[in-house]
């Protein structure tokens, strides 16, 4: 090599050892040691969170999550009493539970169904049961859909 080569090479210096392993423990990765700091931010973070409680209290409670449902319920046949079905499905009450309009939706074939909205509070009443319950009525309903469901 030459002379030119060599002055071009970066220089690296070497420590001693002692000063290395010196500089290695300054060298803090995982957060400080010290413990005051830590109960400056402990007292923070409570700070913070009464005042995030208190604030969240001041508001007051939620509103009670409700959906906007239109339930179909399908009848036997053209013979069915719809007039009987809808009054059997309305003397269903429940706590959370509130009947709007209904119509009778023709399908076909003379067979027309209840199509009728309600409103219900999503803790309070579960479709599922509410269904079954509408279904129990074997003498005029055969089944019932969920037609379209809507959170308000």
């Amino acid at each position: 090599m030459s002379a030119e080569a060599s002055s071009t090479a970066p220089t690296v210096e070497k420590k001693p050892e002692a000063a290395a392993a010196e500089e290695e423990e300054d060298v803090d990765l995982f957060g400080s040691d010290d413990e005051e700091e830590d109960a400056e931010k402990k007292a923070l973070t409570e700070k913070r969170l009464a005042e995030y409680k208190a604030k969240k209290e001041a508001k007051g409670p939620k509103p009670a999550a409700k959906s906007i449902v239109t339930m179909d319920v399908k009848p036997w046949d053209d013979e069915t009493d719809l007039e009987q079905m809808e009054k059997n499905v309305r003397a269903i009450e429940k706590d959370g539970l509130v009947w709007g309009g209904s119509s009778f939706i023709e399908v076909g074939f003379g067979i027309k169904k209840l199509q009728i909205n309600l409103v219900v509070e999503d803790e309070k009443v579960s479709l599922d049961d509410l269904q079954q319950l509408i279904e129990e009525d074997e003498d005029h309903v055969q089944s019932t859909d969920i037609a379209a469901m809507q959170k308000l």
